[in-house]
């Protein structure tokens, strides 16, 4: 029998920078603290919002250690291990696992895409290897390449394989999905606007980005959802709607990353082709940051 990993939210952690841009460990250390101590279920190192694009490798390798050590066990840690390149791929992930992550998140291999029954053993071979459990993750705004709810099906069943994250956005694709894969892959939420409505099909949370700058009250929706208070649940989501959509404004982690600067939690820098948010957007995402709160 499967085991649920978490339930609730796990923050897509940024990796903040110094303003040379090498990695700000410190800053690193204090937002897993931070995050914690505001009752977030769960951390991602090196996802997306990590710009795992970017990190070296040795740097990618370096952070996913750094949060396994400073959460030490009280929240679980998920890698992104994902690559195009299935070598690469399996030697983060058994890079992850013998760091002591608690599940590896893998994105479908991007550029090169692949077909469905290149993801099913592409998936199969990581699932295989890794020490660790695998959590599926499908963004195809980015990849190119969406898993059809048939793969999923056909991935199911693999004992290592236990959750996905959805970011396709399309609700009636995720039902198909659940209608094959409910009990056997728990399903997570890869949108922030999208957290009630998946979690109302059998969802057990939400990998997220909005977390990091509002743990707590993200946290708090998921939990409402959890108990089947929905109307609370959905009411949070109306609340948090406009804050959300400043943080994809321009693309992620641009936002975020400005947002979680001006907390104190490194500087506004990235590695380019990602550039800084523009005034105007970052001007509005602080305002509404405000009224949510925060002391920005």
């Amino acid at each position: 029998m499967k085991k649920t990993l978490f339930e609730g939210v796990a923050t897509a952690l940024v990796t903040p920078m110094n303003k040379d841009g090498s990695v700000d460990y410190a800053a690193l250390d204090r937002l897993v603290d931070w995050q914690i101590d505001e009752g977030i279920n769960a951390l991602v190192a090196c996802g997306t919002t990590g710009e795992a694009s970017t990190l070296t490798d040795e740097e990618h390798r370096d952070v996913i250690a750094r949060v396994v050590e400073r959460a030490n066990k009280r929240v679980p840690v998920i890698a992104g291990t994902g690559s195009n390149d299935l070598e690469y791929a399996l030697s983060l992930t058994k890079y992850a696992c013998d760091a002591g992550a608690d599940a590896v998140l893998t994105v479908t291999p991007y550029y090169n895409k692949a077909t469905q029954a290149g993801l099913i053993q592409m998936y199969t071979k990581i699932a295989d290897e890794s020490r660790a459990p695998v959590i599926l993750y499908n963004v195809p705004s980015r990849t190119g390449v969406n898993i059809a709810p048939a793969t999923y099906k056909a991935l199911a069943d693999h004992e290592n394989i236990i959750a996905i994250k959805e970011a396709n956005g399309d609700i009636s694709k995720i039902v198909e999905t659940m209608s094959y894969v409910n009990g056997k892959l728990d399903l997570y939420s890869g949108n922030d606007d999208q957290i009630v409505p998946l979690m109302s099909l059998g969802g057990k949370g939400v990998i997220s980005v909005v977390s990091n700058i509002l743990p707590a009250k993200t946290a708090l929706m998921a939990k409402k959802c959890l108990e089947g208070d929905y109307a609370g649940a959905a009411q949070l989501q109306y609340d948090l709607h406009a804050v959300i959509d400043s943080l994809f404004s321009e693309v992620n982690p641009i936002p975020v990353k400005a947002a979680t600067a001006k907390m104190g939690y490194g500087t506004n820098t990235l590695r380019l082709p990602l550039t800084p948010m523009s005034e105007d957007k970052y001007e509005k995402m602080l305002t509404l940051m405000r009224a949510q709160g925060l002391n920005v």
